[in-house]
């Protein structure tokens, strides 16, 4: 099975710190509580756990050897509200950046939730102009269409005017993508990063009253889940904006 390189650089870098701090061949379960202790933050806490658990289970289904996390719970993450742009947040960015390959970035991440792999690899041939989708390959190499909107189309157009693409349409690669975004972040003080605007594409979505399933399917997300917890900033007020009475306005 395939992976992607984020999911490849995750487990270099969790695993390589338990394999560095710890004997996996002789560690108990306290011995693997007091190193996942040490991460006070819920989330990155809770990221070591599954590297670590994914580690002993393929060690016990390879070799036979038992896990010291066989009865071990995951820690308990919360209901952490993880950061979005409003609409607005995401106008300033467009108008904070002066070159217009970067403003078919940012908004092609916003009107799509595509990944920033995803993003970096789009090649002039994968733009279906016609219906504004995107081929692309995404999580777990499967082929998927991405939506975008014409404010993207007008910036890309735009900047594949001027640019000849070898290779894909940018002339960056990942890195040099998220150099970008952090750059634009310092400029703005704004929160700008390919999550941050994966996470707006869902919830300006959800808040045009767009559903939880719909959303899913045109983010290409796993698992409803998932599209609940990255719009989980979605109040229950816009919500009551599209409210219909399931009985009419009455007589």
């Amino acid at each position: 099975m395939e992976v992607s390189p984020g999911t490849l650089n995750f487990y270099r870098v969790k695993l390589g710190r338990f394999l560095s701090e710890l004997d996996f061949n002789t560690a108990q379960r306290q011995d693997v509580e007091a190193f996942l202790l040490q991460f006070k933050n819920p989330g990155n806490r809770h990221a070591y756990y599954r590297a670590v658990k994914t580690f002993y289970n393929w060690r016990s289904e390879t070799f036979g050897l038992s896990s010291p996390m066989k009865h071990m719970r995951a820690p308990r993450l919360g209901k952490l509200i993880l950061p979005s742009l409003t609409r607005e947040q995401v106008l300033t960015l467009l108008d904070t950046l002066d070159n217009v390959r970067d403003k078919a970035i940012i908004s092609l991440f916003t009107e799509s939730g595509l990944r920033l792999s995803e993003l970096a690899s789009i090649k002039p041939d994968n733009i279906n102009w016609t219906n504004r989708t995107i081929r692309i390959i995404g999580k777990g190499r499967k082929e998927a269409i991405a939506p975008f909107g014409l404010l993207t189309e007008i910036y890309l157009r735009s900047w594949l005017n001027e640019y000849e693409a070898d290779g894909n349409i940018w002339g960056l690669n990942t890195w040099g993508i998220s150099s970008m975004l952090r750059r634009l972040r310092q400029v703005t003080g704004l929160p700008c990063n390919p999550h941050t605007l994966r996470r707006t594409f869902a919830c300006l979505l959800r808040q045009a009253g767009v559903d939880s399933m719909t959303i899913k399917e045109l983010g290409r997300w796993e698992s409803l889940e998932m599209v609940q917890r990255y719009t989980r900033t979605i109040t229950f007020n816009d919500s009551l904006k599209f409210y219909k009475a399931p009985l009419g306005e009455g007589q």
